[in-house]
């Protein structure tokens, strides 16, 4: 059912105002998917690949340097302004190690100036992070840990995520959820502690698609039939 609702929506949902879909089969627009890069860029590389696919033959290879200045994203700014439903097929070369490292980065207002919110990995699990306090989402303790769920590597897998305008936060993978990425009312996630500790509800103004490093790692991942809209799409 989720597929024919996302096959349909993926088709529809260009056109609605502050929503995005792309599937990359008629190339990569860079102005309506500019890269973005913030404070500086040193040896990542963003380019349309037509070796590996989701759907049809093209999909956005992202090469990610180490550093913090090897980060490198692509993405869009229309994005709905209320609930904020993402969903994308990624594929990854190398797993998520020990360290800190972004593959999606989204500037967030209720965080102030050039802060973001961000979805990545650490402790070899999938992680959120606020950039103005660097809470994460599981707490990364033992118990935390294993409420979250590793991204497997060399296939493609199907990444979604719920912001609501209350400050929920939910996360699929692969259509099932994460528990330890879940913050929502009605729900009790007791790893969730240090994320709950700012009342801060996340206002995003874009979301880009890509690597940031804050240690050594390098990655490449891959990025196919991406939506942003104002309802789930599922995969």
């Amino acid at each position: 059912m989720f597929r024919q609702a996302a096959v349909f929506l993926l088709a529809l949902v260009p056109f609605a105002l502050g929503q995005a879909a792309n599937d990359f089969e008629s190339g990569w627009d860079q102005t309506a998917w500019p890269t973005y890069a913030q404070d500086c860029s040193q040896g990542g590389k963003v380019t349309l690949d037509s070796s590996t696919a989701h759907s049809g033959k093209n999909s956005i290879r992202v090469d990610g340097a180490g550093g913090y200045c090897g980060h490198i994203f692509f993405g869009t700014t229309k994005v709905p302004s209320g609930d904020v439903y993402v969903r994308s097929y990624v594929k990854a070369s190398k797993a998520l190690t020990d360290s800190h490292v972004s593959f999606i980065t989204m500037p967030d207002s209720a965080q102030g100036t050039k802060k973001h919110l961000r979805i990545g990995g650490q402790s070899k699990i999938l992680m959120y992070n606020r950039e103005s306090d660097d809470a994460t989402l599981p707490d990364l303790s033992p118990q935390g840990i294993a409420t979250s769920a590793a991204l497997p590597t060399g296939s493609w897998q199907c990444f979604e995520y719920h912001l609501g305008t209350d400050g929920s936060i939910e996360t699929w993978l692969n259509n099932n959820t994460v528990a330890g990425l879940t913050v929502k009312p009605g729900v009790t996630n007791p790893n969730a502690a240090q994320w709950q500790r700012s009342s801060v509800k996340p206002k995003i103004t874009g979301v880009y698609f890509g690597w940031e490093s804050y240690g050594g790692d390098t990655n490449t991942f891959w990025y196919d039939d991406v939506v942003v809209s104002s309802s789930r799409v599922g995969c």
